[in-house]
């Protein structure tokens, strides 16, 4: 649940480097085939007010309902070789949320969402998908990180 929350975090701009630094935590803890995440003690415990969890609540139902519909339990995977593969694309997943490149934050943290969900659901078809999905994104984004370092080491060079 904490991954979701954090890969919806990450689309937001200039949040997207806290998140990562947590998600950063959280996939090599995941990687360990840790049972559950330690955070540190200022995240672990912040509190939310009762009434906006009530909203959060309200607003998202439609959503999961209609995601419940199609995500299910399925295609069952081993927990812990499951676990490192996943702690270890979130882990660099959550690199890429550190380039400085405008809108990279969003297709990273979008599947950060779709992994947790998947990962919660134990949905082993959408959890491969996520997975796959996760490779081009990475490859993108590091050629495009590429690109960025390229295009700076041109302009100091001028």
């Amino acid at each position: 649940m904490v991954m979701l929350v954090l890969g919806l975090l990450a689309i937001v701009p200039g949040i997207s480097t806290v998140a990562g630094l947590l998600l950063l935590a959280i996939g090599f803890q995941m990687m360990m085939a840790r049972e559950a995440p330690i955070l540190p003690r200022i995240v672990a415990g912040l509190t939310v007010p009762i009434h906006r969890v009530a909203q959060l609540i309200e607003h998202v139902s439609p959503v999961i309902g209609a995601l419940e519909r199609i995500i299910r339990p399925r295609w069952h995977t081993p927990f812990v070789v499951t676990k490192r593969i996943v702690g270890s694309i979130v882990l660099m997943l959550a690199v890429t949320l550190f380039l400085p490149v405008p809108f990279t934050n969003i297709i990273p943290g979008l599947l950060i969402m779709l992994i947790a969900v998947a990962y919660l659901e134990e949905d082993g078809i959408l959890l491969s998908i996520a997975l796959c999905a996760a490779l081009p994104s990475l490859a993108f984004t590091w050629a495009e990180g590429w690109a960025a370092l390229r295009g700076a080491d041109f302009l100091f060079h001028l």
